[in-house]
């Protein structure tokens, strides 16, 4: 899709957070009112027919287009959250990114068996944290989990979306 408006208003940040890396800060999209009403508005497009049922956004920027999106499809929100930020009862799983090793977590009352999942995220680099959040989702053993990303990276060498089985139906909003 690749807007022109949200290409024009990323930021990309050099050296964040460690040096080497090139950061795609989200948060000028987020900010623009226009920007994130396109956001809102193609996701929609993209999901509106699919009985989505529960939107998972992972912490902390898929929260913002995820829970819009959610209230948008009529469906809940469900916060995939970094571990010890959740109250109750939590399952959790452990990935590796760029530059580290990190955990994620979901209220083990968070889905059931009878919910059509969409799991939302900023951006697909290596795919470690979306591959652990779809992970977690398989275990409430939805009836159908689609993924998106706002962004996919397109950098050689990274290439999160070779993660995923083939029959994972996955989206992005843009690629860079």
């Amino acid at each position: 899709m690749n807007n022109e408006i949200l290409l024009k208003n990323l930021r990309n940040v050099p050296d964040f957070p460690i040096p080497g890396i090139q950061f795609k800060d989200v948060s000028t999209l987020f900010k623009n009112p226009e920007c994130l009403r396109i956001i809102v508005d193609e996701l929609y497009e993209l999901y509106k027919d699919k009985g989505i049922t529960k939107v998972v956004g992972i912490e902390s920027r898929g929260f913002v287009a995820g829970a819009a999106l959610a209230l948008r499809l009529g469906a809940g929100f469900v916060m995939c959250r970094k571990v010890g930020k959740l109250p109750a009862d939590v399952i959790q799983e452990s990935y590796a990114k760029e530059y580290g090793i990190d955990t994620i977590e979901m209220h083990t009352d968070s889905l059931s068996p009878d919910d059509v999942v969409l799991i939302h995220d900023d951006l697909l680099a290596t795919g470690g944290s979306m591959l652990a959040a779809y992970n977690l989702v398989q275990k409430f053993k939805p009836k159908k989990t689609y993924v998106n990303f706002l962004i996919e990276l397109t950098i050689e060498g990274l290439n999160g979306r070779a993660l995923f089985d083939d029959d994972i139906d996955i989206t992005t909003l843009m690629k860079i």
